[in-house]
């Protein structure tokens, strides 16, 4: 069956739930899920709503219009609107650690996710025979300080031709330029470690592990210029103690980001994610 999935935000005000869901209804769609959100705070109202398209009035490719023009300009709202029939393309960027990119595969190949696993793309060749495995096609572009410029606009290339709609850093063990987030315009996830307190640079875990943490985690979040500061997705922790030595938090470490990371992808598909102002409401 297909769905239309419409989320949105503008300032709160009055009637906002009934106006949308009176509009699904006047044109024959049957609501399915309806989650909104107030941020008492700032004064913003957050929807995802879902209806059936099986009787459904409007064209599929008509709907944001139509939308717009009844509902949307008169609230302010700022919206998108999607569908369930949709199959989005995604771009995994992988470095050496395989943790991450074989957890999306395994969920891929499962038929968990309804997406295209476009690409993969690698600063080094180790998972070159992975991709073939699963008959992805695989581009190994290394980058220096010098090359950098160069290779990163052969990635781009790479997303145009094959008309990627996500890009997922599976532990891609490079900074991503200002220039190629402002040139790809997309979504891009990314997860690391996230110890508390936090221990940045090389050899985190021997840091954390001399430091005596308590507690482990990984964080799931869109990628911005600001490094590590985009809108967060998804998160979760693990407890260690003193029993446990650097390569058990490693390891521990390891399992939280792979689950965290399709946790978050899993989200960005369904379209339970609306960003404001570098935070996120997460419809679960």
């Amino acid at each position: 069956m297909n769905h239309a999935i419409l989320t949105g935000h503008c300032a709160d005000r009055e009637g906002l739930v009934a106006k949308m869901t009176l509009w699904v209804s006047r044109y024959r769609g049957n609501i399915v899920h309806l989650d909104q959100h107030v941020e008492e705070e700032a004064g913003r109202f957050f929807i995802r709503v879902e209806w059936d398209l099986s009787g459904f009035e409007i064209e599929d490719e008509k709907i944001a219009d139509r939308f717009s023009a009844e509902i949307a300009e008169e609230v302010g709202l700022d919206f998108s609107v999607g569908f369930t029939k949709e199959t989005p393309r995604i771009a995994l960027f992988v470095s050496k650690e395989s943790h991450c990119l074989w957890d999306i595969l395994s969920r891929w190949t499962s038929g968990e996710w309804n997406v295209d696993i476009s690409c993969i793309i690698g600063n080094h060749p180790e998972f070159e025979k992975v991709a073939k495995q699963f008959s992805i096609p695989f581009h190994c572009l290394p980058i220096t300080k010098e090359t950098k410029g160069e290779q990163e606009a052969k990635e781009l290339a790479l997303l145009e031709q094959y008309e990627v709609d996500l890009v997922v850093l599976a532990r891609y063990m490079q900074v991503l330029s200002d220039s190629f987030i402002a040139a790809f315009a997309k979504p891009i996830l990314n997860i690391h470690h996230s110890f508390l307190p936090a221990f940045a640079g090389a050899r985190p875990y021997r840091k954390a592990y001399d430091r005596g943490v308590k507690l482990i985690g990984a964080t799931a979040h869109y990628v911005t210029p600001d490094l590590d500061e985009g809108p967060i997705v998804e998160q979760d922790i693990a407890r260690v103690s003193h029993r446990d030595t650097v390569q058990d938090m490693i390891r521990r470490g390891k399992d939280l980001e792979k689950v965290v990371l399709s946790r978050a992808i899993f989200l960005h598909l369904n379209r339970q994610v609306i960003v404001h102002d570098n935070r996120t409401v997460v419809f679960t």
